[in-house]
């Protein structure tokens, strides 16, 4: 796999800033009754106007990008940062989006993907160096300046307990390095305490609307049986509460192992005929009769169905590092599904019965 999870480069600086916590809260997402409209997007990784692109496609926002969609369902299906630089104002746009819809009777389901728990434990590996300049105030400098010196006087104490002489010009180069202007205010955005990290904190892994589940990377059978209430708490719990236990082992939780419904690529990329017992397993247990996941981006840059449409992969690769390939799933009230892009509509049907092999996908972190 490229790419690991979780594997924080800058351990001292995040976590330092993310240590805070707060109460959360969430809604459920594991029984909403089917709407008039059902969409789905995949991935965005801070690609704000192919975003919002897609957003009119759909019919969903109108050309303010306002809540038009009445009372519409809008699933997205995680990993809104990282990679492209506007992740901030698609943060603030399904915020917005949120409230609107609900006004109308709507309702906006974001999920969580596996770049937004990589936020959450001081993975910043694939932030957007442009990204910082949107959290930059006049007041940077200052604010940098601020946590340099609280960072200075921890690593002189560490020195000194140690007995060690500490090179402070090297360790202010590599701060410097590390700590653009406008890291300091991104990361408090991001910690528990603030405006993106509470919000975050209260999306879900899983949602499933009717019978069908959508979540970012896939499901085993073995996290499938937990259901989904549960898959729900326990991916809470580890980055919230128990936040400290999943960054000293990220890899042994469901919120951030290979494994767990955030990173899994096994509905994607497993041989369809070794794999159907396990997906029936997986369905039963969900109680689902389709599984519609991002996280692994298509090869053809559109939807693609596996497992004769029980499967579909929405990722198609909204953001300009993928193509720029704009994509939503639609369902309608009798179950049939149907791919949107800006050259038509594509029928796709209900999920048959036997599997229909497709080409294999492209990995990436």
């Amino acid at each position: 796999m490229n790419g690991q999870p979780c594997r924080p480069p800058m351990p001292l600086l995040a976590t330092l800033l993310l240590a805070l916590t707060a109460p959360v809260a969430a809604e459920d997402t594991c029984g909403i009754e089917p709407a008039s409209r059902i969409v789905a997007v995949g991935d965005v990784h801070g690609a704000y106007d192919n975003f919002v692109a897609v957003l009119r496609m759909a019919g969903l926002v109108d050309e303010k990008t306002r809540w038009m969609a009445g009372d519409a369902v809008l699933v997205q299906t995680g990993d809104l940062l990282d990679r492209g630089p506007e992740a901030r104002r698609v943060l603030d746009l399904l915020m917005r989006l949120e409230k609107e819809a609900k006004k109308s009777r709507g309702r906006v389901v974001a999920l969580l993907g596996n770049h937004e728990v990589m936020n959450m434990l001081g993975d910043l590996r694939y932030v957007n160096p442009d990204e910082y300049e949107r959290f930059k105030t006049p007041r940077s400098e200052e604010v940098r300046e601020q946590f340099w010196q609280s960072i200075l006087k921890r690593r002189r104490e560490q020195a000194r307990a140690a007995g060690e002489t500490l090179d402070e010009d090297a360790l202010r180069l590599s701060f410097e390095k590390e700590a653009p202007l406008g890291f300091v205010e991104r990361t408090q955005a991001f910690s528990a305490k603030g405006d993106y990290g509470r919000w975050l904190r209260k999306r879900n892994a899983v949602a499933k609307v009717g019978d069908v589940v959508f979540l970012h990377g896939g499901l085993t059978p073995e996290v499938a049986a937990l259901g989904c209430r549960a898959i729900n708490e326990r991916v809470r719990r580890e980055i919230t509460d128990d936040i400290d236990a999943t960054r000293k082992d990220p890899l042994a939780t469901l919120a951030a192992g290979e494994n767990g419904p955030l990173w899994y690529r096994g509905l994607a990329r497993e041989d369809e005929a070794t794999f159907e017992p396990a997906l029936e397993e997986i369905l039963e247990a969900m109680e689902a009769r389709a599984l519609v996941v991002g996280h692994t981006v298509t090869v053809t840059g559109r939807i693609q169905q596996r497992f004769g449409g029980r499967v579909v992969m929405i990722d198609a690769g909204m953001s300009e590092v993928y193509g720029g390939h704009l994509a939503a799933l639609e369902i309608s009230p009798d179950g049939r599904m149907a791919a949107l892009y800006p050259d038509g509509r594509e029928e796709m049907g209900a999920p048959a019965a036997s599997p229909t092999p497709l080409e294999p996908a492209v990995v990436r972190p």
